[in-house]
């Protein structure tokens, strides 16, 4: 919902946000949406019945505030212990707590927040709304982060890995080494690893495993992409017992009652059904390997992905940048995103859908170039 002008109505801080502006959701089936970085392929059926069996009489009766369930089998997933996993309403709840929680406001001395500045936009919605200064160091000419601006003395660190929209990666070891670097100033390095089920390759992966090493690492990770459940709205983050503690701080002091029980019984299904989802994610990273070979060959500039999309520079650029290239794709029914920011204006952010979604884009894609 927007609004022509400022209302008497809000307060000083509702009138100075600029909020997020998420990709577009058509009310009709008429597109092939590519423009929300979405799971194309169905949820665990595991995860749909774990839904039907809870759907009945208990619904009465609230959840559990503490998510124990769905923690002890984060836990059991990935080999740590159940206070070290902190549960949300989506990541983008646990990113809001986790400003809150360990990056200092202007009215307190602290040294700037440091994000890249091409990134996931609500970052700097996050600091706007906590009153956090912050500084986006730029990314290498390759859209690459460079590990040394996150390696001085800061306020904390976030980045997403791989970051959005770009879909580069860091390795698992540079990232334990701005870890390590912020660990001796004692802020927080927070890894948001929304796309990280599409990671590959040698000393890639989650950060996860490293958290007992580095007190100071928080992961965050979502059920939205690599589990196909957007629609639930469920995600978890991993760390040091204290900065879990230091969310669940949060989190009571807001809303202590975030996941409700179907989407707690879904997400426990789904977080321990590794061998469905390794099928489906592996199957997008193919099909992403096929369409980045195949857009190169149409002339497109593409940056090399490790998630579960494409970031790439169509031909035939003019001064709006690749928004006229986006209008002719929507006009052929298939919707991808756009961004404005100078710096990334002649792009496009195309999510990877099944073969056939795929093969379609392609083949408007050639009619719009030829």
């Amino acid at each position: 919902m927007t609004a022509s002008k400022k209302s008497p109505y809000w307060s000083s801080l509702a009138s100075s946000l600029t909020p997020y502006i998420p990709g577009e959701q058509p009310r009709k089936d008429k597109f092939i949406k590519l423009n929300t970085n979405e799971n194309p392929y169905p949820p665990s059926p595991k995860a749909v019945e774990a839904i039907n069996k809870t759907a009945g009489e208990v619904l009465r009766l609230y959840p559990d505030p503490s998510s124990t369930a769905l923690r002890e089998a984060v836990a059991e997933r990935w080999g740590i212990k159940s206070e070290e996993v902190f549960i949300g309403n989506g990541s983008d709840e646990i990113l809001a707590f986790a400003f809150a929680a360990f990056f200092e406001a202007q009215n307190n001395p602290a040294e700037p927040l440091l994000f890249p500045n091409i990134t996931y936009s609500f970052y700097p919605v996050y600091a706007a709304l906590w009153d956090l200064a912050f500084k986006t160091p730029v990314l290498n000419t390759d859209f690459a982060i460079d590990p040394n601006d996150y390696k001085q003395s800061s306020g904390g660190v976030i980045f997403p890995n791989p970051n959005a929209p770009t879909g580069r990666a860091l390795d698992q070891k540079t990232i334990v080494d701005i870890a390590k670097a912020q660990e001796k100033v004692k802020k927080v390095l927070i890894v948001d690893e929304a796309y990280i089920a599409f990671s590959q390759g040698p000393g890639m992966g989650s950060m996860i495993p490293f958290i007992k090493e580095n007190p100071n690492l928080l992961i965050v990770r979502t059920l939205s992409k690599e589990a196909s459940l957007a629609g639930l709205r469920s995600a978890y983050a991993c760390g040091n017992a204290e900065l879990i503690e230091g969310l669940y701080r949060l989190k009571d002091s807001f809303n202590s009652y975030p996941l409700d029980r179907l989407a707690q019984a879904a997400s426990i299904a789904a977080i321990l059904d590794t061998a469905y989802y390794d099928e489906i994610n592996h199957r997008i990273c193919q099909t992403r390997e096929r369409v980045q070979a195949a857009l190169n060959t149409l002339g497109f500039k593409v940056i090399p992905s490790q998630a579960n999309f494409i970031f790439a520079s169509p031909p035939g650029i003019t001064d709006s940048g690749a928004a006229g290239f986006l209008a002719a794709l929507r006009e052929k029914g298939i919707l991808v995103r756009h961004f404005k920011q100078s710096e990334i204006i002649n792009y496009l952010r195309i999510s990877i859908g099944t073969d056939v979604d795929m093969d379609t884009f392609l083949a408007a894609c050639k009619e719009i170039i030829f």
